[in-house]
């Protein structure tokens, strides 16, 4: 028998003796049959429970759930001290109008200057075209709401012909994009557009409602089950301002991986190298964005799926605090861990976006006590002076805990560009406990997971989910109430660590995640594959926002050697979405000359 051991009061914890501890992921890499074998053992009765036993216990998960002592009481959901108010920002009325806080956001921008060449080649470095872009060619009537939609309609056609297939949305109706942008023109004819949003084109992660389409969350069965009468509480806000919605794009099933992998649709390409993986689980969205096709897409975050595929495609994912924006809709709707949030091709364009869809659900208003949301008025001449004073919290060992050392000198030139050009000063820190924080995330998001599947599953429905979803649904029904109750233990000390380092540091940088696009291995479109090593490096940085609830973003900051996106991570307070916002900005502004175009790019408003 293991002797047991015992923490020590978070309070106590001595940092000078926290070492860090390198992430080593014990488990095989499957794919096709051998994959299909192991599902096969897993799930059979008593092997089954031998080999998640033997997995947990090679990855120190008894250890630190059975044996150890954690003095601290459970947190069940993120609880946050009380925040200072953030500076230089304009706060928005969350029980207003959609339309007035999306005017409100668009006031705080920067001065907005019209493409000089509307073709898109003439543009001194690449560029995507912006939610101002497309409002400023709808109202000096260079096109309409129509005419672009019959282009981004034949993009989508075309797409189910490409070779290899890309599979974008899961859920797409011509027609319904027609009626849509038939009434966005009629308002600019008229001449009273909803908001600036208005004709914009957004898709909708398959895992949120998005009324007439079905909500499968990428399952074959899903919407057997479970029938959309009406959108998301997200989705209808973006409507009111004037979105036209293309549709559900694809993602990872239930959103439980982290590749975008997909037998069940075909798996998305990263538009930057299409033999590679976009990242998942918002592989659809982030794809999407990044191609061009729109400017905007929602996805959802409980393990980095949002944050993940924008950085592996090159674009800007947005991860709101815990309880920000409501869930009412969704599919992940009854979790801890997991927010809506907007991915977009520019800072700008996921302000626009979040405006619109932010605003607390009633239970969480009571519950968390959320200060009024703000954006960060980058009009305004403070905005400069605000962003010179802000500290930047790095852990060194941990920033430099890559597969690749490109990664973190591309975001180390980040840091040093913001101080040289802002001001910004970089200060070390030290995080304890990571790898508790690894297992407390996971026995969360399992079991909650488990808990809203489980119904489908008595009633014969597990066995229609993906090889890697099975095997992931195996591990997490051999978590015990004692294993969750101790993992919320660890919630708590990991929540004073992190409201410690806040008290010295205004944002946290990290890269957002440990490793590229990772290649998809030829015999795993067919039947998915499960790869906890590649899981591991994608998700190295990106926990924090969700078994504590902090906000973070991330940004393209460059490529490696053979091209691939780079992304940097900033982590906020608690409510403090404005702070990381303006930083983003001037993150994005350091690093615009540098972006590339991907190889798979539509320019869907270029007009010669």
């Amino acid at each position: 028998m293991g002797k047991k051991k015992a923490m020590v009061p978070v309070e106590e914890l001595d940092l000078s003796t926290v070492k860090y501890k390198p992430e080593v992921v014990k488990a095989p890499h499957l794919t096709g049959l051998m994959l299909k074998l192991f599902v096969k053992l897993i799930e059979a009765p008593v092997i089954g429970s031998l080999i998640t036993s033997s997995l947990k216990k090679q990855n120190g998960m008894i250890e630190m759930l059975q044996d150890t002592v954690i003095p601290e009481a459970p947190m069940f959901k993120p609880e946050f001290p009380p925040q200072d108010a953030e500076p230089s920002v304009v706060v928005a009325d969350e029980e207003g109008k959609p339309e007035d806080r999306v005017e409100s956001a668009l006031k705080c921008l920067p001065h907005y200057d019209p493409p000089s060449s509307w073709s898109g080649d003439l543009l001194p470095s690449f560029r995507y075209w912006k939610i101002r872009d497309y409002a400023h060619a709808y109202r000096s009537k260079i096109v309409t709401p129509s005419m672009v939609a019959e282009n981004v309609i034949s993009i989508i056609e075309e797409c189910n012909y490409h070779k290899p297939p890309t599979p974008l949305l899961i859920s797409f109706d011509a027609e319904e994009i027609r009626k849509q942008a038939a009434a966005s023109t009629k308002r600019f004819e008229e001449g009273n557009p909803l908001s600036i949003l208005d004709g914009i084109f957004m898709a909708i992660k398959d895992d949120i409602d998005c009324y007439p389409h079905p909500s499968k969350g990428a399952t074959t069965w899903m919407h057997e089950v479970r029938s959309v009468e009406k959108d998301a509480v997200c989705v209808s806000r973006l409507r009111s301002c004037g979105v036209i919605l293309i549709g559900k794009a694809n993602m990872h099933e239930i959103g439980m991986g982290t590749t975008g992998n997909n037998p069940n649709y075909g798996t998305t390409r990263n538009p930057h190298a299409i033999e590679r993986y976009t990242g998942g689980s918002s592989s659809g969205p982030a794809a999407i964005v990044a191609s061009g096709l729109c400017s905007a897409a929602l996805g959802t975050d409980g393990g980095g799926s949002v944050r993940i595929p924008s950085s592996l495609c090159g674009v800007v994912g947005l991860k709101t605090t815990y309880g920000r924006t409501s869930m009412e809709g969704s599919l992940c709707g009854g979790g801890t861990v997991e927010v809506i949030g907007p991915i977009a091709s520019t800072v700008e364009d996921a302000i626009l976006v979040y405006a619109a869809i932010l605003g607390s659900s009633p239970a969480d208003r009571i519950s968390l006590r959320p200060p009024p949301p703000c954006f960060p008025d980058l009009s305004s001449l403070e905005s400069a002076n605000t962003l010179g004073s802000l500290r930047l919290g790095k852990y060194t060992e941990w920033f430099n805990d890559v597969h690749s050392i490109d990664i973190s000198d591309v975001c180390e030139d980040v840091l040093n560009l913001l101080s040289k050009s802002h001001g910004c000063e970089t200060i070390a820190i030290v995080i304890p406990e990571l790898n508790e924080m690894r297992t407390a995330h996971v026995v969360s998001i399992g079991s909650e997971t488990l808990c809203s599947l489980n119904p489908d599953c008595e009633d014969g429905k597990g066995v229609k989910l993906t090889y890697d979803v099975r095997t992931s649904m195996s591990l997490f029904r051999s978590f015990t109430a004692a294993d969750y109750v101790a993992a919320q233990r660890l919630r708590r000390r990991l929540m004073h660590h992190h409201m410690e380092i806040f008290k010295k540091v205004d944002v946290i940088v990290t890269p957002t995640t440990g490793m590229t696009a990772p290649k998809i291995p030829p015999g795993a479109l067919k039947d998915g594959e499960t790869d906890m090593q590649v899981t591991g490096y994608l998700m190295r940085f990106i926990l924090a926002g969700n078994l504590l609830g902090l906000p973070a973003i991330t940004i393209p900051v460059g490529y490696d050697k053979q091209g691939l996106p780079i992304g940097l991570q900033l982590i906020g307070r608690p409510w403090g979405e404005a702070t990381i916002l303006r930083l983003a900005s001037a993150v994005e502004e350091l690093c615009a000359k540098s972006r590339k175009k991907p190889a798979s790019f539509h320019g869907i408003l270029n007009i010669k």
